[in-house]
């Protein structure tokens, strides 16, 4: 086993649509749900623009469960897991990739719940992620 490596990835963000459901076949719950993320740039004339980046999460079990039920389209939430590659081949033989947090969601109603989630003031933590 390696040892001083971390896979952990945390994403705050609006969600795109309500989570969608599923079961496996043998019985378990699968919930697959899209989160957007913003930030902004500075462009090349000096202007900030504004730049959205898309991330599809998967959760299992009595989490998924719980998503389906009350993660809908536009709320913010607090997803932490595990960043898996999954590929596929479509019909043509052509072979896709993508990353997804696995693991776990929390839906927070404003801003303040995920600062103090994230151990400090949310609004300290922004301006000082916009600085750098």
């Amino acid at each position: 086993m390696q040892k001083g490596s971390v896979n952990r990835v945390i994403l705050v963000g609006h969600l795109g649509g309500d989570a969608e459901s599923r079961y496996t076949p043998s019985g378990t719950a699968v919930a697959n749900f899209n989160v957007a993320t913003n930030e902004s740039r500075k462009n090349a004339e000096g202007d900030f623009q504004d730049h959205t980046e898309w991330h599809r999460c998967v959760l299992f079990g009595r989490p998924a469960e719980t998503a389906a039920q009350y993660l809908k389209k536009g709320q913010m939430v607090y997803v932490e897991g595990r960043l898996r590659t999954r590929s596929w081949e479509d019909k043509e033989g052509n072979k896709f990739f993508t990353n997804e947090p696995h693991e776990r969601a929390q839906l927070f109603k404003d801003r303040a719940k995920i600062g103090a989630h994230l151990g400090g003031n949310w609004k300290a933590r922004k301006a000082s992620m916009k600085d750098s």
